[in-house]
C-alpha cells in the first residue's frame, strides 16, 4: 500500500541542525512532487519547501530560504529536509506529502494527494 513515513525530528537547542527523512513505499517518488509542511501548536499547516523529483527543481517558502534545504533520492525512494540554525519559532510537527505529476511543485496543502504521519521538531534552550 502507499505510505509516507517521516522521521528525524527531536529536541534540539537553538542554532542546532536536523535532517528529516520521508520514506515512500508502494509507489515511486520519481513520478511525484514532494512537499514538506509544518504545523505549530494552535496554527494552520503551512508549506515549507517542495521538490519535483523528476528534474530536481525546488521551491521554498520565504521563511525557509537559506536555512532549509530539500532534496530527494529516487534510488532510495526518500526525500529529505535539512534544517540549519534552528530557532524556537521552528517548533512544529513536520509533514511530508506528495502530488502526482510532472508540473512544478507548489506549497498549497490542498493540492497534495497523500500525507505522512508527521515528525515532531522541538527547539528549546
Amino acid at each position: 500500500q502507499l505510505q509516507l513515513v517521516e522521521s528525524g525530528g527531536g529536541l534540539v537547542q537553538p542554532g542546532g541542525s536536523l535532517r528529516l527523512s520521508c520514506v515512500a513505499s508502494g509507489f515511486h517518488l520519481y513520478y511525484y512532487c514532494i512537499g514538506w509542511f509544518r504545523q505549530a501548536p494552535g496554527k494552520d499547516r503551512v508549506g515549507v519547501s517542495c521538490i519535483l523529483s523528476s528534474d530536481g527543481s525546488t521551491n521554498y517558502a520565504a521563511s525557509a530560504k537559506g536555512r532549509f534545504t530539500i532534496s530527494s533520492d529516487n534510488a532510495k525512494n526518500t526525500a529529505y529536509l535539512q534544517i540549519n540554525d534552528l530557532d524556537v519559532e521552528d517548533t512544529a510537527v513536520y509533514y511530508c506529502a506528495v502530488r502526482y505529476g510532472f508540473r512544478p511543485c507548489e506549497l498549497f496543502t490542498d493540492v497534495y494527494d497523500y500525507w505522512g504521519q508527521g515528525t515532531q521538531v522541538t527547539v528549546s534552550s
